[in-house]
């Protein structure tokens, strides 16, 4: 899905992904996890998730058996691999943006997404809860999974700096919150929030690399990274805003209720 598509111009999250690594989530599959068991999928759910990308976390809400599950992607070759990994009479993928989708209204129970966000403009990320709040029934949860700030007093031009160097860097308008920003952005699209759980951002670091990959995935991907220039800088790249914002980014996962 990546053949032709210029290393120095592609999204840091499909880089990597061409790199090898399956988890591509801030807070690793450790939040990932937490925030799946918090959202207690049932046999009885109809579930959404916006921006499934390679179906990580798919692969996980699927084995709770959900009575359907609708994914939400924008990138056309990923719904085709989506497609060619999951199938079933309870399982769609659609081409779309998450703000405005073909589905009912209070139709959902369970809505999620992780690491996107993110990447949209403040108007944005309001029109995508808005349309999660849509869709959801009443009572229904609403999970997200995204890059934080610290802390929540963080001074807003350390705050411009460091989105505007991260989105340099990833290739892509990365717009992260402090974890109160994010809680105030959805209790004011009527949502109640039930929990909030964080975690280090260290998605390039090696013990993550190696827990959310497992050894020979890690060292098959540091493999692949060493062997392609164009893709090692870039990578390094990241990792120094990373590292160079260490104390002001994390993970940050949060499950909301429909009020």
């Amino acid at each position: 899905m990546f053949d032709g598509q210029d290393i120095d111009k592609m999204p840091g999250h499909w880089l990597l992904a061409r790199m090898g690594k399956k988890v591509l989530r801030p807070g690793g599959k450790e939040l990932t996890q937490k925030l799946i068991h918090e959202l207690q999928i049932t046999g009885a759910h109809n579930v959404v998730e916006f921006a499934p990308g390679l179906g990580f976390t798919a692969s996980l809400v699927l084995q709770y058996h959900p009575l359907s599950y609708i994914g939400v992607e924008m990138d056309k070759d990923a719904i085709k691999l989506l497609q060619s990994k999951f199938r079933g009479s309870n399982i769609t993928f659609l081409q779309g943006n998450a703000a405005s989708i073909p589905v009912l209204t209070e139709s959902q129970d369970r809505v999620y997404g992780e690491a996107m966000l993110t990447m949209q403009a403040d108007h944005k990320k309001a029109e995508i809860i808005q349309e999660a709040e849509r869709i959801l029934k009443r009572g229904g949860l609403y999970g997200i999974h995204e890059l934080g700030l610290m802390p929540d007093n963080l001074d807003e031009a350390v705050k411009a700096k460091i989105q505007k160097e991260l989105s340099l860097a990833i290739k892509v308008n990365a717009r992260p919150l402090t974890v109160s920003e994010w809680q105030q952005l959805l209790e004011a699209n009527s949502f109640r929030i039930k929990k909030a759980m964080k975690a280090p951002m260290h998605l390039l670091e090696p013990t993550r690399m190696v827990g959310d990959e497992g050894w020979l995935r890690a060292a098959r991907i540091a493999f692949n990274i060493l062997t392609n220039g164009k893709a090692r800088k870039r990578l390094l790249a990241m990792r120094r805003v990373f590292h160079k914002y260490g104390r002001q980014m994390n993970a940050v996962a949060i499950i909301a209720e429909k009020i």
